[in-house]
């Protein structure tokens, strides 16, 4: 089979954006979605020894990661199918792999694929059990998910954020068909409020700590026009998530959900997080 540069195959299939631009204004929920968890590398800060070298590393690997692995893997598979050709009930990459004699690729597709949805699940355990470990330090969440094994784990917070992620397994049962779509659109809603909480953290510290500001290592390029363009960037995917049937119905449930948090209604959810205590699941269980 004969392979083509991506930008020969583009002009001889009909340019960019054949059949419009919406199909690519809309996978921009998707690709927010997928950076979802993204800040758990200013999380890991605390358990590091050396912040300063390791956090500006790992940041600045991203873009080339996504580089290497996103891009330069759609470069090689527009390379060799062109847009018309790609069935989109079926991997591209099965397909590639196919091509090219691995017969055991949807194997390989799907171990890989297994695996990464293992590994955003850790990171995702992970990061919200030291979350509800330091609201309950503040007293917003209850006292039991305070305790720590001897390697000072959280363990009541992580089993407690485990429990929780079951309830997509019971909704995978209910509503297979939009349970996927909902769940990216929440989430993508939710992210976007804590990375514009951020932006605008950073915004204010940097305004009422210069001399601090100062002394950083590693600073945010083009500040503070640079908050102010991500900011506008998290409107832009609000309003692409009302564009959309589907997601605009995760958009308008979520509010509802911030006011279940900050409302009345707070005392209730710290009462269901101590009926779900490690103990009282047990008791369950056995």
């Amino acid at each position: 089979m004969l392979a083509l540069p991506p930008l020969v195959i583009c002009g001889i299939m009909g340019g960019w954006f054949p059949n419009g631009t919406m199909g690519f204004i809309l996978s921009f929920q998707m690709v927010v979605f997928a950076f979802t968890g993204i800040e758990l590398v200013g999380l890991t800060a605390g358990e590091t020894e050396d912040p300063e070298k390791v956090i500006p590393m790992a940041i600045n690997n991203i873009p080339l990661r996504i580089i290497l692995f996103y891009v330069g893997s759609l470069a090689i598979i527009m390379s060799i199918y062109p847009w018309t050709a790609v069935n989109p009930s079926a991997s591209p990459f099965v397909a590639v792999f196919t091509a090219v004699g691995i017969t055991a690729a949807a194997g390989i597709v799907n171990f890989v694929v297994l695996t990464s949805a293992a590994s955003a699940t850790n990171s995702g355990i992970f990061s919200t059990g030291r979350m509800i470990y330091a609201l309950a330090k503040r007293g917003h969440a209850p006292s039991s998910m305070r305790r720590l094994t001897h390697s000072s784990v959280p363990y009541q917070a992580t089993i407690f954020s485990a429990a929780v992620l079951l309830i997509t397994v019971v909704l995978n049962y209910v509503m297979p068909e939009a349970v996927f779509v909902m769940i990216t659109s929440i989430s993508t809603f939710c992210f976007i409020f804590i990375w514009a909480m951020m932006v605008i953290c950073h915004l204010k510290y940097r305004k009422k700590n210069p001399e601090l500001a100062a002394q950083s290592k590693f600073k945010m390029p083009l500040f503070p026009v640079m908050n102010y363009i991500i900011l506008a960037f998290f409107v832009f995917i609000l309003g692409i998530l009302a564009l959309n049937e589907d997601t605009r119905i995760a958009l308008l449930f979520t509010p509802i959900w911030f006011v279940i948090l900050f409302g009345p209604s707070t005392p209730c959810l710290i009462q269901m997080m101590k009926t779900l205590s490690v103990r009282n699941l047990s008791r369950w269980l056995v």
